[in-house]
């Protein structure tokens, strides 16, 4: 049960997100271009285990991309637009079942092992 709330909720977050980002008349050539970026997150496990759960983890948490959206709301729309975007991003990754990496490896995660 606990699962599916997670998929669920991001799935929530990742049509909020959308829904955000249309609202504000954003653009669809930006969407495209930066809804995958922050999985170039994990190109710290080049690196190690522990060095790339830490980078990937902080791309993959809603605490940063949340602070981007209300200081972009507040202060500047391409930053709004690029929150709203990773935000997204995030939610679209818990919707589909990944999650937040342990440091045994990058196919452990809070949901399970992908």
């Amino acid at each position: 049960m606990n699962k599916l709330l997670l998929h669920l909720e991001g799935a929530a977050v990742f049509a909020l997100s959308l829904y955000a980002y249309f609202y504000f008349s954003f653009g669809w050539i930006l969407l495209i271009l930066l809804l995958l970026a922050p999985d170039l997150a994990m190109l710290g496990y080049l690196i190690n285990n522990k060095i790339g759960s830490v980078i990937y983890n902080l791309f993959h948490t809603y605490v940063l991309s949340l602070a981007g959206v209300l200081i972009g709301f507040l202060f500047h729309d391409l930053l709004l637009a690029i929150s709203l975007i990773w935000t997204a991003h995030i939610g679209m990754d818990r919707m589909v079942g990944y999650g937040l990496k342990y440091s045994s490896g990058f196919k452990d995660t809070h949901f399970d092992r992908v």
